[in-house]
């Protein structure tokens, strides 16, 4: 008899890979329908992942992808979380460089009442 792939809890899986801080964060994230798996929607803490899955997830103001390669058996060191996924997340565009001073109050104000501030309304 073949033994199934093993699996892990993805809110397990994303605090041992150090996606996350602490447990009860990933499981939140997971919860609140902000992860998939291989395109499908997370809609609970407990859904398993293994080896070879995609997940989808916002890690602070970035959408991470990453492919599982491994399961962890405890949440080690950076080195060792690493080697349990590949990151195919796009590279970010980079920042463009501001062109001239910051601008000043006064500036603002102006700008402001060329576009038609929300609040006067």
């Amino acid at each position: 008899m073949t033994d199934p792939l093993p699996r892990l809890r993805i809110d397990k899986w994303l605090w041992h890979a150090r996606f996350f801080k602490t447990r009860s964060l990933a499981a939140r994230v997971v919860s609140d329908g902000g992860v998939r798996i291989d395109g499908d929607r997370a809609s609970k803490p407990s859904q398993t992942v293994s080896p070879g899955a995609v997940l989808t997830f916002p890690q602070g103001r970035r959408i991470r992808v990453v492919a599982v390669v491994a399961l962890g058996t405890r949440r080690g060191p950076a080195e060792e979380a690493a080697t349990l996924y590949d990151d195919r997340t796009p590279p970010s565009q980079p920042v463009p460089p501001r062109v001239g001073p910051r601008p000043t109050g006064r500036d603002r104000r102006r700008l402001t009442a060329l576009k038609g501030d929300p609040e006067d309304l």
